[in-house]
């Protein structure tokens, strides 16, 4: 069983700052890649950023400069450091990991319950 669990959602005002956090625990050989993905009311799930073993990057377009993705691989944590943040960035933020548990085992896509983050004046 891995477990993912997430903070630092909430409401924030458009042009602030949120940075959410996501531990992975349980049995865990080894972690392939982590991320961040969002859902907003009726749209569906994407990718906002993704980061590597290796710290290799992903971001979607959109966030582009406004948001960064790092992690304490000691930790088994990823962070999303979110700036300059609009109201279209408002949605469900859900932490993703993608991870053995066992060296001959396969991999899967674990996934955290989600995170509300609400930007609105």
């Amino acid at each position: 069983q891995v477990r993912l669990v997430e903070s630092g959602g909430g409401l924030v005002q458009p042009g602030g700052s949120l940075r959410l956090s996501c531990a992975a625990s349980g049995s865990i050989f080894s972690i392939n890649s982590m991320g961040w993905y969002r859902q907003a009311p009726g749209k569906q799930r994407e990718l906002v950023a993704s980061i590597t073993s290796d710290d290799n990057t992903n971001y979607t377009d959109y966030v582009k400069g406004r948001f960064t993705i790092s992690r304490d691989s000691a930790k088994n944590t990823v962070y999303l450091q979110m700036n300059s943040l609009k109201s279209e960035d408002t949605a469900l933020y859900y932490c993703n990991c993608n991870a053995k548990r066992s060296i001959f085992g396969p991999r899967y896509d674990y996934w955290g319950q989600g995170t509300q983050v609400t930007v609105s004046s």
